[in-house]
């Protein structure tokens, strides 16, 4: 693989290509023009999870009817009082300003006939608030900020390169834990996948917005690109890690027989809509689990429909939208009706076979008010982290608008302090010490099967102390046996993703061990009662 001899210098590197990064890129590149801003992504620009977003933007927009102390209370309901209150209200009420600023740049949004934004609801909404284009809002925010990012020069964009290790003072020789106070973070070990030679990037400022980890489970709404790498890498870096159990099952991805990866996601939007869920006689279930039927918040929703599967020995529900006029569907959910009608289900005349799959992390790195982590020079934006919005469950579609809000309070802070910052040229090159490649690629592919199953087996919707022990001896074993691959292979993207994804595990088990309540996403039938206190899991 040759020598790892490249090493480049920049004053501000982000890890992601997401709506946090590019956000954050663009207001930094437009506040600080000197500045030279680097967007490392694994694979091309426009691929994470930002451009599978079906749903929208939520944020208070029709002041006639909807309010900041709605939208307060519904996020707090959604997460189960876990949510940090200060955060949620900052998030909640800087969101219009952000998306404004997003329609500036070019972003386009459904509208009426009137010329007004046209404004979805979605499920734990008490108001009509949610912002989109079509059925692919995600899409069109991904257009919107590429387009920006490649009209600033002094932007670079850093195409299929692999963040492997942030830099620390323990690549300088000492040695570091949890509780060393002073951490920082000097850039990343990077792999080049086009060269397969490993680079050092340097920087005075590191932004880590590479997203979630849907990849843990085999059921997901994730691209495979969704594989943790970035909390992975805060955690062997000794950050802190909080609330890593809650991950966010949505409940109504496109049940298809012949197995897809990732899962086609109905959004929640087709409920805010009219859809309604029910069983195959057609009984509308979900009023027998809340008064909220099928607008409920997702981790009631998702559990409801896995007992109702479980009770009735079936592997999925329906979505009826029977009674909502074709011509209105299509208009608003183009890509559904033709990815149903794909499938041989036409939504005008059959109810769509739904099931929860795998969707959003609710935990992650912790960052205060200012996007800062526990680490110093280090920031974090997005799924990867644990901000306090969301608690112990996300309201829909509130993952975009936090994007926009930390990015610009991201920019703020890196833009008051980062002239007080050196690069640090004394880090050394990768230390390449393994010259060997896997004699059997199938050690990879099936220790990545092993530890998905374990985790849809025994961490999934609903988990009790028997499986979650299970589970963590399993996980333990495949830590151990890819650290020794680790050790002994040529680094490569499929190892490490592997070794990724292993961590995360580790991380969702022992965090749901830890919690001693049923509270929003983690719901463990030994402890069914919500405890009178709010903490958060710090790993």
């Amino acid at each position: 693989m040759g020598k790892a001899v490249t090493r480049r210098k920049t004053d501000v590197l982000i890890i992601g290509s997401g709506v946090a990064g590019l956000t954050l890129a663009i207001k930094l590149a437009k506040k600080r023009p000197h500045l030279k801003i680097t967007i490392v992504t694994k694979n091309n620009i426009d691929d994470s999870n930002t451009k599978f977003a079906q749903g929208g933007i939520a944020t208070v927009w029709d002041l006639d009817k909807d309010n900041f102390e709605k939208h307060i209370a519904d996020t707090m309901d959604a997460g189960d009082e876990l949510n940090d209150l200060e955060i949620v209200q900052m998030v909640i009420k800087e969101g219009p300003k952000r998306v404004k600023e997003l329609i500036e740049w070019g972003a386009r949004f459904d509208k009426k006939d009137n010329g007004k934004l046209e404004l979805g609801k979605e499920g734990g909404h008490s108001e009509n608030r949610v912002l989109h284009y079509k059925d692919i809002t995600g899409w069109e925010v991904e257009r919107t900020l590429i387009e920006m990012v490649k009209s600033l020069k002094n932007i670079e964009v850093l195409e299929n390169f692999f963040a492997l290790e942030l830099i620390t003072q323990h690549h300088l020789g000492r040695i570091i834990s949890k509780v060393t106070p002073d951490i920082k973070a000097f850039g990343v070990y990077v792999l080049n996948k086009n060269s397969l030679g490993i680079e050092t990037i340097l920087s005075k400022t590191t932004v880590v917005a590479t997203g979630g980890a849907g990849q843990l489970y085999t059921i997901t709404t994730n691209p495979e690109g969704s594989t943790g790498d970035g909390i992975a890498m805060v955690y062997r870096a000794k950050g802190r890690i909080a609330n890593m159990e809650f991950v966010q099952f949505h409940p109504t991805a496109l049940y298809t027989k012949i197995e897809e990866s990732p899962n086609f996601l109905v959004s929640e939007a087709v409920r805010g809509h009219g859809g309604i869920l029910r069983t195959e006689d057609g009984e509308d279930f979900m009023l027998r689990y809340d008064k909220r039927g099928s607008l409920a918040p997702r981790d009631i929703v998702a559990r409801a429909i896995d007992n109702e599967m479980k009770i009735r020995g079936v592997n999925n529900v329906f979505l009826d939208v029977k009674h909502i006029e074709k011509e209105d569907f299509i208009k608003h959910f183009p890509n559904i009706y033709k990815k149903c009608i794909r499938e041989g289900v036409d939504p005008m005349k059959d109810m769509i076979p739904v099931a929860p799959a795998c969707h959003y992390f609710c935990g992650g790195i912790v960052i205060d008010s200012k996007g800062k982590t526990s680490i110093k020079n280090l920031y974090a934006a997005g799924e990867a982290t644990y901000s306090g919005l969301h608690g112990a469950n996300r309201l829909a579609s509130n993952s975009l608008l936090e994007g926009l809000v930390f990015a610009e309070k991201i920019c703020k802070s890196i833009s008051s302090e980062i002239d007080s910052i050196d690069i640090n040229e004394d880090i050394p090159n990768w230390n390449i010490t393994s010259t060997s490649d896997p004699k059997e690629m199938v050690l990879i592919t099936q220790s990545l099967k092993e530890i998905r199953d374990v985790m849809g087996s025994y961490v999934g919707i609903v988990r009790n102390n028997i499986r979650l022990k299970r589970a963590i001896n399993r996980i333990l074993l495949y830590y151990k046996e890819t650290e020794e691959l680790y050790k002994s292979s040529v680094i490569s993207e499929q190892l490490c993703e592997l070794r990724n994804l292993n961590t995360i595990a580790y991380l969702v088990t022992r965090s749901s061990l830890n919690r001693h309540e049923s509270r929003g996403l983690n719901y463990n039938t030994d402890y069914p009662e919500k405890l009178p206190y709010n903490e958060i899991t710090l790993i």
